[in-house]
């Protein structure tokens, strides 16, 4: 007999009659029924999650900005959450919002507290705050809400952050404009400042050639004064002698006249020199460009050392006229003597006093001299000062970015949202039901494989009494349930790629895949039957559990303990999913294959311990009539 003959025999026998017929249409829709309900239900939770009810309380008072815009964050954000439609939001107070999050008619809620816009708006006053959103959950209302409830506080931070960070990003890029503008028009100053320190630094080095000539000039008067002292200084003496003897007086006359005229040529020379000498002071000041002020100051110095030269220069004209007078009469002259030795110490006193104001008068032109020169030394500094402010104002404004209100706005743009994500999928699943459809579809196969065998005996009795090959055995109690897990799984693909509308990239891959994944898994339990009997269900199911954990369905494997990362390498159902996956969202079909040599490896295994333990039921033991456990 073969296998194939006894893969029929079984199917015959455990279709004999109507109630098995049913039994048998059952156990091929229980994969149907646990992967196409589940999944169903599952199919796009996020798309119904406007049927969630959520709170929303506003108390914001709003804001005034520094440019005078009212800032009313608070109500935009509950407008814009209200207008979106991603849950079901009522605005609540706050005591509303938190008895109905309590008793569950609310199963989160968003607060905006008073000060949320000022918060907000602190930037501007260079005292930030950070705004705040209160969530208030309750997992007891339902865990998956309070985590998509935190989703939403995260999308409207970033919104916000976003606005905030732009508004912030153009005030910050303005400043730097008018920094710019500011900073030319200091080098535009600096540069006009520049030009005003050579030109008093020009008129700093006309004022000290002047004053240099001018101490010359006085150098020259004092000289002269001091030769006049010196020519004078007889006379006392001789007016003197003339008193003592009037007779001597005439015959002296001419001489006594020739000196008074001489003195009197010197006084008038010294007028002269005097006069001039102001007039070209005043030209020179005037060429070296000295202010009026200026030149009034060097002028009154110079008419008060003048005054006391003109009040000498007049004593000595009196003096002429007296001694021309003592000349016309000799008679005039004794009676002159006394008012002659009187007047002769008074004009060589002041002779004296002019020679010590035109001494004074060159001590205040080198003073005046050095001044100058060290102004003109000081201005030169400045310049010098000045050039290099200008440059380093220059090169500042130069190195202030020039930006346009166009580049402005874009730079404000990037600066508050930085970063763009541009996402790119190699293989989509589109909705929440197809992401989980892989795990369950391959753990719906293992759940049909596993109830099959409350019908289907695993091992023909007749075949082991018959003495046939155990391998031949092996292969007829596989087959039965092999087809029977084949039809699960054309039901199940048939409802889940139609009418559940989860349409894999690969639907004939698919399908094989699937009738693969049943083949193997029902070896599996064959295996654990043929070997454990009874035992070797609950085992099944302890194998089922294992692989419900350990194959990544939900989460990525590599988020379990350390310890059960063996066990996803292992067992069938970890390269189950992964192959559906790869076949479901449009994979690389490299994984597919490894995926499938992993799993015709578990069923060769599977089919040699069948074999095995069809070649030991050939003898029949006390254990096998009586077996311990009994189920």
């Amino acid at each position: 007999m073969t296998g194939f003959r006894m893969a029929l025999n079984e199917l015959r026998r455990i279709t004999a009659g109507r109630l098995p017929k049913l039994a048998v249409a059952a156990l091929v829709l229980v994969p149907t029924m646990y992967a196409g309900l589940y999944l169903w239900a599952n199919y796009d939770p996020y798309g119904n999650l406007d049927q969630v009810p959520a709170a929303i309380v506003v108390e914001d008072a709003g804001a005034d900005l520094p440019d005078g815009t009212r800032l009313d964050a608070g109500r935009q954000v509950a407008d814009d959450l209200l207008d979106s439609g991603d849950f079901d939001w009522s605005e609540v107070t706050l005591a509303q919002a938190e008895d109905g999050v309590q008793d569950g008619t609310y199963d989160f809620a968003l607060h905006v507290p008073r000060d949320f816009s000022a918060s907000l708006a602190s930037n501007a006053d260079l005292d930030p705050r950070r705004a705040r959103l209160a969530l208030l959950t309750n997992d007891a209302n339902s865990y998956l809400s309070t985590t998509i409830a935190g989703t939403v506080t995260d999308r409207v931070r970033d919104a916000l952050a976003s606005q905030v960070g732009a508004e912030a990003a153009t005030t910050f890029l303005t400043g730097f404009s008018d920094i710019r503008t500011q900073l030319a028009q200091a080098a535009d100053g600096a540069g006009t400042l520049e030009d005003g320190l050579g030109e008093a630094r020009s008129g700093a080095a006309t004022l000290a050639d002047g004053a240099g000539r001018l101490e010359d000039g006085a150098g020259e008067l004092a000289t002269g004064l001091g030769t006049i002292a010196d020519r004078t200084s007889s006379l006392p003496a001789q007016t003197r002698r003339l008193a003592q003897g009037a007779r001597r007086v005439a015959d002296a006359n001419a001489q006594i006249a020739d000196v008074g005229a001489e003195a009197a040529a010197a006084a008038r020379e010294i007028d002269r020199a005097r006069v001039q000498q102001r007039r070209e002071l005043v030209q020179r000041m005037r060429q070296q460009g000295l202010t009026p002020e200026q030149q009034q100051a060097v002028l009154a110095v110079y008419d008060d050392l003048g005054a006391t030269v003109a009040d000498g220069t007049a004593t000595v004209r009196r003096t002429s006229a007296r001694l021309d007078r003592l000349a016309s009469g000799a008679d005039q002259v004794a009676d002159g003597n006394e008012a002659l030795a009187a007047a002769v110490p008074e004009l060589v006193d002041g002779i004296g006093e002019a020679r010590t104001g035109a001494v004074q008068l060159r001590d205040g032109a080198t003073r005046l001299s050095d001044g100058a020169d060290e102004l003109r030394t000081g201005l030169t500094r400045l310049d010098r000062g000045a050039k290099r402010l200008q440059k380093g104002l220059e090169k500042g404004a130069a190195d202030v970015p020039d930006v346009d209100g166009t580049t402005r706005e874009r730079l404000a743009d990037v600066i508050g949202d930085p970063v763009r994500v541009d996402s790119r999928s190699d293989a989509t699943a589109g909705t929440y039901g197809a992401g989980l459809a892989p795990f369950f579809l391959s753990l719906a196969a293992w759940i049909g494989g596993y109830v099959l065998f409350l019908l289907v005996r695993p091992l023909s009795p007749r075949a082991l009494a018959g003495d046939q090959h155990p391998l031949r055995v092996a292969l007829g109690g596989w087959l039965a349930p092999v087809l029977l897990g084949a039809a699960q799984m054309v039901v199940m693909s048939t409802i889940v790629f139609g009418v559940l509308d989860i349409v894999p990239a690969n639907i004939p891959g698919a399908l094989a895949f699937l009738v693969l994944t049943s083949a193997v898994f029902v070896a599996m339990v064959h295996a654990l039957a043929t070997w454990f009997g009874k035992a070797g269900q609950f085992i099944g199911l302890v194998l089922m559990v294992l692989q419900l954990i350990t194959a990544g369905g939900t989460f990525p494997w590599q988020t379990l303990p350390p310890a059960l990362h063996p066990l996803h390498h292992a067992l069938p159902m970890s390269y189950a999913v992964d192959g559906l996956r790869q076949l479901v969202y449009g994979g690389p079909d490299v994984r597919v294959l490894s995926d499938v040599l992993v799993l015709l490896g578990w069923l060769a295994v599977a089919l040699l311990a069948t074999t095995v333990a069809a070649r030991r039921q050939r003898v029949w033991s006390l254990k096998t009539v009586s077996p311990e456990l009994q189920m």
